[in-house]
């Protein structure tokens, strides 16, 4: 019955909820620039391992690239879709297979060693990605061509294969200015009316808005609104106990606020005023570096508390944290 209303059904979330069905958040361009992307990967590197595998070959390995292909083009910043676990991630389990296969008669043993010590050094290597204990496993289980490659197998075609699709990824989102790879390229420009954390002091962010800004962001996060909302929360309280206590502000000290890009500053603390009330102290400071360089400013020593997250010292050209 229809009740007039856009109310979701509680029951149905709960049901999504439980079976992992997440909102999808990107517009129709963004997926068939994934599924376009998809393509050209998967025909370059079917090509390649034609060529060097044979085609029952191909068909294996092209299985584990597949899904490398997902990750890149669908999920091109996410932390398992990066270069270095994609090389790294395929190159480190090939070794293991082939190992795998060459010392331990049984394959049914094999098989199953082999993808967990891909998982484990894959942890270890810092390049996990989950495609990679596929590459592990068709080295043990696949063709007669590709077993009779032994150790050429890791470079050709599984290294060479990982760099194509890194290569076409880099090349085919790089016009794309939201979604370009791998992830240090983006540039996102700023919003224009960027407020200062002291004017957005008691501002809570909810749910809404972080599913609003997951829509705006119109390229796939694995990370649900409701993940986003319990991360901002353990920062806010951790930035909420990270900042220093008034009494740590000492005349001619340098501190910082601990903020990114052109956010951060660097202040001098020239002179300072005595106040009956402690809480009303006053410190009177020089921008040294950062945003507002030059300038100087007065607050209260409590307020200068607030902003400053940590001591800092002048080495050479950096600033670095003070110990302790």
């Amino acid at each position: 019955m229809n009740t007039g209303t856009d109310e979701p059904n509680p029951t149905l979330q709960r049901i999504g909820r439980w079976l992992g069905i997440g909102a999808t958040s990107v517009s129709h361009a963004e997926r068939l620039l994934s599924g376009l992307g998809g393509l050209l990967g998967i025909l370059s590197i079917f090509a390649v391992s034609a060529s060097y595998a044979g085609q029952p070959g191909a068909v294996l390995l092209v299985a584990s690239m597949g899904a490398s292909a997902v990750l890149v083009f669908a999920v091109p910043h996410g932390a398992l879709s990066q270069p270095w676990p994609v090389v790294g991630g395929h190159a480190v389990s090939a070794v293991i297979g082939v190992t795998c296969y060459q010392w331990v008669p049984e394959p049914a043993l094999a098989a199953p060693l082999a993808v967990a010590l891909a998982i484990t050094a894959m942890h270890y290597l810092r390049c996990i990605h989950p495609p990679g204990g596929a590459t592990a496993l068709v080295a043990v289980i696949g063709s007669g061509e590709l077993h009779q490659l032994g150790y050429e197998f890791v470079l050709v075609p599984v290294l060479l294969n990982a760099i194509v699709l890194v290569g076409i990824a880099i090349l085919f989102n790089l016009p794309f200015r939201w979604r370009r790879y791998p992830a240090a390229l983006m540039r996102r420009f700023a919003p224009t009316s960027i407020a200062s954390d002291e004017s957005q002091s008691g501002k809570v962010v909810g749910q809404d808005d972080l599913a609003y800004a997951l829509r705006t962001l119109d390229t796939f996060v694995d990370v649900t609104s409701g993940e986003l909302k319990r991360i901002v929360a353990l920062a806010t309280e951790h930035a909420a106990h990270g900042h220093l206590r008034p009494a740590d502000i000492v005349l001619d000290s340098y501190y910082s606020n601990g903020a990114y890009g052109e956010n951060w500053a660097v202040r001098h603390v020239v002179d300072e005023q005595a106040h009956a009330d402690p809480n009303h102290d006053l410190v009177i400071y020089r921008i040294v570096a950062g945003r507002g360089r030059r300038s100087s400013g007065v607050c209260t020593r409590s307020e200068f508390a607030r902003w400053a997250r940590t001591r800092v010292y002048r080495d050479e050209n950096s600033w670095r944290q003070l110990p302790g």
